[in-house]
């Protein structure tokens, strides 16, 4: 049974950081990112990063771009999501997603909250 559990969520001050985790039981996943979900807004791609042999390729929303890093731990199933510079309106719920390739990530996880708020 494949199962992506989030962690890494919290509150934090704008300007901060905040560093998400997702681990991957049940499978092994060449693609695997990140999306959220703000309040009334539809879900959205905030980085992705897929395997190629032994090449990981990542790619961001303009909106993290040099604020947010994507990695992967093949050893350990897992992606990591690191978020620095943090603003109010990176405020959302954040969701895992992987699936054998780009075209077919099916798999979510149960999401993580994530608050910027002074």
């Amino acid at each position: 049974q494949v199962q992506l559990v989030e962690s890494g969520g919290g509150l934090v001050q704008p300007g901060g950081s905040l560093r998400l985790s997702c681990a991957a039981s049940g499978s092994i996943f060449n693609a695997m990112g990140w999306y959220r979900q703000a309040p009334g807004k539809q879900r959205e791609l905030v980085a992705r990063i897929t395997r190629s042999g032994s090449t990981n390729y990542a790619n961001y929303a303009d909106s993290v771009k040099g604020r947010f890093t994507i990695s992967r731990d093949n050893a350990k199933n897992t992606v990591y999501l690191q978020m620095n510079s943090l603003k109010p309106e990176d405020t959302a719920v954040y969701y895992c997603n992987a699936g054998p390739s780009i075209a077919n990530m099916g798999y979510w996880g149960q999401g993580t909250q994530v608050t910027v708020s002074s």
